[in-house]
């Protein structure tokens, strides 16, 4: 991930991915450098892409309450974009990835109870195009490198 960044950018990054709404003072105090100086780079990284957004990430009182599963699908080919338009419509689905191997796409997903995942994952297996699923649940989490970039000394 150099994309041009120095160790300042990189301390910057990292601080916006532990709290975003930091504000600029005080992330000016943790690099030792201007406000100012924060706000343009801020600026900079955005407008290069390589911030692209600011969002919200669920702590650990939603985090425990959920019921988290990995779900392999295959589908046919053809029905590749309904399965995808559809998969975007379901709230529980966090992410969709596009892999190699035996599966076309891994599903994250996120329901509240073991009832709900039940009743979701007989809703997949009925989405028209998808051929085949494989679904693991997620027991704990023991490594998460998410939103965090290396720290800079």
């Amino acid at each position: 991930m150099n994309a041009g960044l120095d160790d300042l950018d990189r301390h910057l990054l990292s601080l916006l991915q532990a709290n975003a709404r930091d504000p600029a003072a005080s992330l000016g105090r943790k690099l030792k450098i201007a406000r100012t100086t924060v706000v343009a780079r801020i600026a900079r990284l955005e407008r290069e892409g390589v911030v692209a957004g600011y969002g919200v990430r669920l702590g650990q009182k939603l985090e425990h309450a959920a019921v988290r599963a990995i779900c392999g699908i295959s589908v046919d080919a053809k029905r590749a974009p309904a399965v995808i338009r559809a998969l975007e419509r379901i709230p529980e689905v966090e992410e969709l990835s596009a892999v190699s191997g035996q599966f076309d796409y891994m599903v994250f997903l996120r329901c509240e109870t073991p009832e709900k995942l039940d009743v979701l994952l007989d809703q997949l297996g009925q989405l028209d195009g998808i051929k085949q699923t494989q679904t693991s649940i997620v027991l704990s989490r023991k490594i998460d490198r998410r939103s965090a970039l290396p720290a800079v000394a």
